[in-house]
């Protein structure tokens, strides 16, 4: 029974081939551009997700306060209100992994013929670990080299390659403000950051070793912030309230007094940064959904008009014994038949024009499974809504009536 309705729609689909392909072309351009727009709002964020990776997990930075000098107020990190012994403080509260105290800035590096100005850190081994930043080449530096005050560094892919082209940089001697550090490692390669900074633009050293003798500092053992990680996102609504508790007391600040420090929350940063282009992603998938829902109207309308040209064929077959429902399904099928056609289509070519996008533009697109069959399921939903109407028409007819239908 099944196999005969199958062939009857496909004969009459096929008997009006034009007016078909002008129905299905709705559903092929709706799906496309769902398919298309899910592609690049998920692609989006991936690519987001990717960049938050880099940064590391659970992370906040403090900040040192500013200062106020005949009434004009530096900005946050301006004084030196952090120490390294606020750092080693912070790295006894519970729930903290990792505590970073950092002094950086930019500072213009040379070797032989070869110069280029970067971000220098000076900090900690414990930065590596926060940042979940790996070395690639050497290895990194330890706390006997913070206590010594060793000129060694570890560079960034950026710096490795403008300094030192194809020459491996491990065991060479870079001068950063006049001063000779010899290169020990080489740091992955983490990308660009939320701001668009180039990560890899980055040379780190010992933190007293940048106190001494790039930096500067107006007291020993002044930083300019302390980066903090939490062992889970849980516990970092504690870890923040204790911290600034702890930093408080440290400094002596009274009650009511403002913080002469600034906390910043990456992760609260880099989550609302994703919530962001996930409600992109969702945006673009509802306003390319429409174009479904003008492709059902489509094949409603079609179906209509087929009704109507085939009512006097419709008498004939209730006439000769078939039951409404057989008409309902015979209709109904036609519509869903349509519908599926048309959605491989729009699947074929949303998929190939996402393609087309990520070879020519390079932009990140994530084509996923569950969009598809998203996009599939919502096709044929579409096609059995639409369609149902002129199927329940025409299964309503008068025998007699249709019979009499010129």
């Amino acid at each position: 029974m099944l196999k005969a309705m199958l062939g009857e729609a496909w004969l009459a689909m096929g008997a009006n081939r034009l007016r078909t392909a002008l129905t299905m072309l709705g559903m092929v351009i709706g799906v496309g551009a769902v398919v298309i727009m899910m592609a690049i709002g998920q692609g989006a964020q991936y690519a987001v997700q990717q960049t938050i990776s880099t940064m590391g997990s659970n992370l906040y930075i403090v900040l040192s306060g500013s200062f106020t000098t005949s009434g004009v107020r530096s900005g946050s990190a301006g004084g030196p209100t952090l120490t390294v012994a606020d750092a080693d403080a912070i790295a006894e509260l519970e729930h903290v992994t990792n505590v970073a105290p950092t002094h950086q800035g930019t500072r213009q590096l040379v070797y032989g013929s070869q110069n280029w100005s970067s971000s220098v850190i000076g900090t900690t081994p414990a930065y590596l670990e926060a940042r979940a930043w790996n070395i690639v080449n050497g290895a990194g530096f330890g706390d006997s080299d913070v206590r010594s005050s060793t000129r060694v560094a570890i560079i960034g892919k950026t710096v490795a390659e403008n300094l030192f082209g194809a020459d491996d940089p491990v065991g060479k001697t870079m001068r950063i403000q006049q001063n000779p550090f010899i290169v020990i490692g080489v740091l992955g390669s983490k990308g660009q950051n939320l701001d668009g900074r180039d990560q890899d633009d980055t040379v780190i050293i010992p933190l007293t070793t940048a106190q001494r003798k790039v930096f500067g500092t107006p007291f020993l053992g002044s930083v300019r912030m302390i980066m903090v990680q939490a062992d889970s996102a849980e516990s970092m609504p504690k870890v923040e309230a204790d911290m600034t508790a702890l930093l408080r007391q440290r400094h002596r600040l009274r009650e009511g007094a403002p913080d002469d420090f600034f906390t910043r929350n990456l992760s609260a940063a880099a989550e609302s940064q994703a919530e962001t282009t996930r409600t992109m992603s969702i945006l673009l998938g509802a306003i390319a959904s429409i174009s479904l829902l003008v492709g059902g109207i489509g094949i409603m309308n079609i179906m209509l008009v087929s009704v109507t040209e085939r009512t006097r064929e419709i008498g004939i077959r209730m006439a000769i014994g078939a039951r409404q429902k057989d008409i309902l399904s015979q209709f109904l099928l036609e519509a869903v038949m349509i519908s599926f056609a048309g959605c491989l289509l729009g699947l074929a070519l949303g998929l190939g024009v996402a393609l087309g996008i990520n070879a020519f533009t390079g932009m990140v697109i994530v084509i996923s499974g569950s969009a598809a069959l998203v996009a599939f399921a919502v096709a044929a939903t579409v096609g059995i809504f639409f369609g149902w109407y002129p199927a329940r028409k025409a299964a309503r007819l008068d025998p007699i009536e249709a019979l009499r239908y010129q």
